[in-house]
């Protein structure tokens, strides 16, 4: 069966709906929308932050969803400050969703750390009066100082020489 494209002309209306659903909690229609965008678009930046949004929306069902596909959608923003704010929402996102499930706390606690240190470098490029990155840095950093086994690193990392 071969997917039908939408017109050009459509993309805004389209966006608007992938938002829509997402916030409605079917984020598997959001992804389907943002993915008939970018077939029709393929540098459409807005649809690509909301279907990664969307994925991460996922990470906590059992639908086959996992991280390496936020990866690479977050490294095709072509903003330094979306890519490293958007990839740090994904690895936090993914640290949560593996809490839930049992995950090591270890292993979570460095997923955590991946998505803080995201958060420090969109910081570090982030326009005047946008502070999204230092609060969701403060809130893993909050999560992790209520949970010291967070902060504990993997039994498996030693160093030479140690």
């Amino acid at each position: 069966m071969e997917l039908k494209k939408i017109a050009a002309d459509a993309i805004p209306h389209a966006l608007g709906l992938g938002e829509r659903y997402r916030l409605l909690n079917e984020p598997d229609q959001a992804v389907s929308i943002c993915r008939d965008i970018i077939a029709v678009d393929p540098g459409n930046q807005d649809a690509a932050r909301v279907m990664l949004l969307a994925l991460t929306d996922q990470f906590s069902t059992k639908r086959g969803i996992n991280i390496t596909e936020c990866e690479a959608i977050a490294k095709t923003l072509t903003s330094a400050y979306d890519r490293a704010y958007y990839g740090g929402v994904a690895y936090e996102r993914w640290a949560r969703a593996r809490l839930q499930d049992g995950t090591p706390k270890h292993v979570v606690g460095e997923w955590l750390r991946k998505a803080m240190g995201c958060y420090e470098a969109a910081e570090g490029v982030r326009a005047a009066g946008n502070d999204d990155s230092i609060l969701r840095w403060n809130t893993c950093a909050r999560l992790m100082l209520r949970s010291p086994d967070l902060q504990k690193e993997s039994p498996d990392d030693h160093h030479f020489g140690d």
